[in-house]
């Protein structure tokens, strides 16, 4: 291990057994009521890294992806099937975070056994002390037993220790919502400080802002592999589109199960509350004359399917089925993007768009095709309607459908503009 290695991960693999059917009792054991079978789950699988001296390194991913494993075998609260881990320096962990507490013995006491845990002597806690005691926030709480405190209380003070111990390798898992607010930003300072002060830190932690603000580095870790690693920002970039990606394909098959469901229950004419797309509407969101009637609309994605969950940067199409009902000289169909709060935000027709609309089928699709969603992620509203040439509504639909906009621009508003910045 080089100079500047602290932490070395070697072909690292850690698996645990999951049971099938689990013997709850002797009895079922003896009398093989039930079966043993198990198999094996991989949550860290032939893993290889090295942290080098001073880096901030952030370990991203899903839960259940093994980064937290990662940590626990680093520190040797678990020790790995295969592989070898090398450590230099002396480690603090915020990880099992008060792991060595004794509920009858007072805030102070635990103080002295929880910090011999991570390599102090006598001496060194009682030039500490006051300094813990003051961080931790407990007062006069500190010389009650431990078994009297919140579950607040409790974590801050086993956070204070193990911050205050001057560790040269710093691994965190998931802790930094200990307490209010005033509490994590003197967390967040402190962990800053040991940071400039040249300790080595490796943070799991689900806020990516976080993450991309302190880490040299990220690690982006799925089903017990490393999938990428580098520079903060692109790795959490990556990331970020991968689980947006993932989250819209998720909200698309339960969409499309409710669906199913919705035709089943059609078929076999069960009776259910009406829905709003099923165009039976009060008359403060659907007026008109009818004799041109929207019959169904739609908002269609890039793979062609029915949808109420757009990724933002894919092409869209919003389709309005019609059924003419007393012909006119000339239609004009339009749509309309709200907000939750019903503020508009994009309005459009085949008026604008140059489209002259006069003699159409008796029932047919009009669609609006839009090459680049550039909606920002939010919940929005569809309107749709079609009007003749004079603009006298014939159905005006307001708030069809709601759908939802996942986006990877992290900008803030309604809308993406593609934009650069410069400094002269």
């Amino acid at each position: 291990m080089g100079d500047q290695t602290v932490i070395s991960v070697k072909n690292v693999s850690k698996s645990f057994k999951i049971y099938h059917d689990k013997p709850l009792t002797l009895k079922e054991k003896l009398l093989k009521l039930r079966s043993n079978e198990y198999s094996h789950f991989f949550a860290v699988k032939n893993v290889s890294l090295d942290i080098r001296k001073g880096e901030t390194v952030g370990l991203i991913g899903h839960n259940g992806c093994g980064k937290s494993t990662i940590l626990k075998l680093i520190t040797k609260i678990l020790y790995p099937d295969s592989g070898e881990i090398n450590v230099n320096g002396r480690i603090s962990s915020l990880i099992e975070l008060g792991a060595g507490f004794h509920p009858d013995f007072t805030g102070r006491e635990n103080i002295y056994i929880n910090a011999s845990i991570f390599g102090l002597s006598k001496k060194e806690v009682d030039e500490k002390i006051d300094e813990i005691i003051r961080f931790s926030e407990l007062g006069e709480f500190i010389e009650n037993p431990v078994r009297t405190y919140s579950s607040g209380m409790y974590m801050r003070l086993a956070f204070s220790v193990a911050i205050n111990v001057n560790p040269e390798i710093l691994l965190i898992d998931e802790i930094l919502s200990v307490g209010d607010a005033n509490f994590q930003k003197k967390c967040y300072d402190k962990i800053e400080g040991f940071r400039l002060n040249g300790a080595t830190i490796v943070i799991v932690a689900h806020d990516l802002g976080t993450i991309e603000k302190i880490c040299d580095r990220v690690i982006w870790m799925d089903k017990g592999e490393i999938i990428e690693q580098g520079e903060a920002d692109r790795i959490v970039n990556l990331y970020t589109q991968h689980m947006n990606q993932r989250f819209v394909e998720q909200r698309q098959q339960e969409y499309n199960e409710i669906t199913a469901e919705e035709i089943v229950e059609e078929d076999l004419h069960v009776n259910k509350p009406v829905a709003q797309n099923s165009l039976n509407l009060p008359d403060d969101v659907r007026w008109g004359s009818r004799e041109v009637e929207i019959t169904e609309a739609r908002i269609v994605n890039a793979k062609g399917q029915t949808t109420n969950v757009l990724l933002a940067g894919e092409p869209i199409t919003i389709e309005i089925d019609y059924k003419i009902k007393s012909p006119q000289k000339e239609y004009i169909f339009g749509i309309g993007f709200y907000t939750a709060e019903k503020v508009l935000v994009y309005g459009n027709n085949t008026e604008i768009g140059k489209l002259k609309l006069q003699n159409m089928n008796s029932s047919g699709t009009v669609k609006f095709k839009v090459s680049q969603c550039n909606l920002l992620s939010g919940n929005y509203k569809l309107n749709v309607a079609v009007v003749d040439g004079d603009h006298r509504a014939l159905d005006f639909i307001k708030f069809y459908m709601d759908f939802s906009v996942i986006s990877n621009d992290k900008a803030v508003g309604v809308c993406s503009i593609e934009h650069s910045w410069e400094i002269i």
